[in-house]
């Protein structure tokens, strides 16, 4: 009987990402393994098919929820900037970089339980306007709806970075009976005279000190005639200053809004520890398919890092680096390079 071929499995490829420590092509991968090919691995990434609700099912048992959790929405660039010839690849702005760069958009929405201090990744959407035409924005309302009506996830606020705070987005969550909290671009137009004045960018309102303390009640220009919003002006620095805007009329505490604004970070440092330790940007395959299964392949990876993090009380890059201390015993003991003095 002719033995059958092993083939490279989810499995496979997500235990190499999850223990590789600098390179993540698919040419380390043969070189350090005696199973797989090349051929074999960028087979396996051209014909799985990872979408984003296997991550949600990796996932749910994990999740912790909160009648005061939060939703955070924020999207990352996957750089690509020296790549040639990788589909899904398009120019566009990276907060990271602060400037336009060539990479593989990609949309995100993690879970905040402020009260333990936690987060997980529920939900992430591909950005290819022109295989499935869908804006950013268009992304962002599809994960909120899904979070709403088909996850049925127990959540208080939405927070959500100045790009995504429209007029469509803050309105929707309004009729969905939530609460948002997102900082205005500094040129937004706004009135805070009830009317008796034209509208002028946010970043030019005068502030008396009891408003600096407790916020003002403003009209977002574009939005319906009788639609208030409040306002916070919260100095983050010497040269940064955020105007937050919500629809919690009742809140009245610039230092609350500054801590609630704090847990938006939370997907930030989900998007950096993708980056640094899951190798979601060192795969060079071109295909579209392929490129989407490793993107969600190196999600998954995050998914367990922090599962196991959790367990140990480690940080996440503790678990990933620990990884190399059997490597470092090993060669104090017998050295595979011996060191000589000249």
């Amino acid at each position: 009987m002719i033995p059958k071929k092993a083939r490279v499995t989810r499995l496979d490829y997500c235990q190499y990402l999850l223990v590789s420590q600098i390179n993540y092509t698919l040419t380390n991968y043969a070189e350090h393994t005696e199973k797989f090919s090349h051929d074999m691995a960028n087979r396996y990434l051209s014909g799985d098919e990872i979408r984003p609700r296997l991550v949600w099912e990796n996932i749910k048992n994990e999740i912790s929820l909160t009648p005061y959790g939060f939703l955070v929405f924020d999207d990352t660039v996957i750089d690509k900037n020296f790549s040639r010839r990788i589909e899904l690849v398009r120019s566009q702005y990276s907060g990271n970089a602060h400037g336009i760069i060539k990479g593989v958009g990609v949309v995100t929405c993690v879970y905040v339980n402020p009260e333990i201090d936690q987060f997980w990744i529920i939900d992430y959407r591909i950005y290819d306007p022109e295989g499935d035409g869908k804006t950013k924005l268009e992304h962002m309302q599809d994960m909120l709806m899904n979070c709403v009506y088909q996850k049925s996830l127990e959540f208080w606020a939405v927070l959500m970075d100045t790009w995504y705070a429209t007029k469509e987005i803050m309105l929707q969550i309004e009729k969905l009976g939530k609460i948002y909290y997102c900082p205005l671009k500094d040129n937004r137009q706004v009135d805070d005279s009830g009317g008796t004045k034209s509208y002028q960018r946010v970043d030019s309102l005068d502030w008396t000190e009891a408003e600096k303390q407790h916020g003002k009640v403003i009209k977002v220009k574009g939005f319906p005639t009788n639609h208030k919003v409040k306002v916070f002006r919260v100095v983050l620095s010497t040269q940064r200053t955020d105007y937050v805007v919500t629809n919690e009329m009742a809140q009245d505490n610039v230092e609350v809004v500054q801590d609630v604004c704090g847990f938006r970070w939370k997907v930030e440092q989900f998007h950096r520890e993708t980056k640094q330790l899951t190798g979601i940007e060192g795969n060079q395959c071109r295909k579209a398919r392929s490129v989407r299964n490793h993107i969600g392949c190196a999600i998954l990876v995050w998914v367990r890092l922090k599962q196991v993090a959790v367990e140990t009380q480690r940080s996440i890059y503790r678990v990933k680096h620990d990884l190399l201390d059997d490597y470092l015993r090993q060669q104090l003991k017998s050295p595979a390079v011996q060191m000589h003095l000249a």
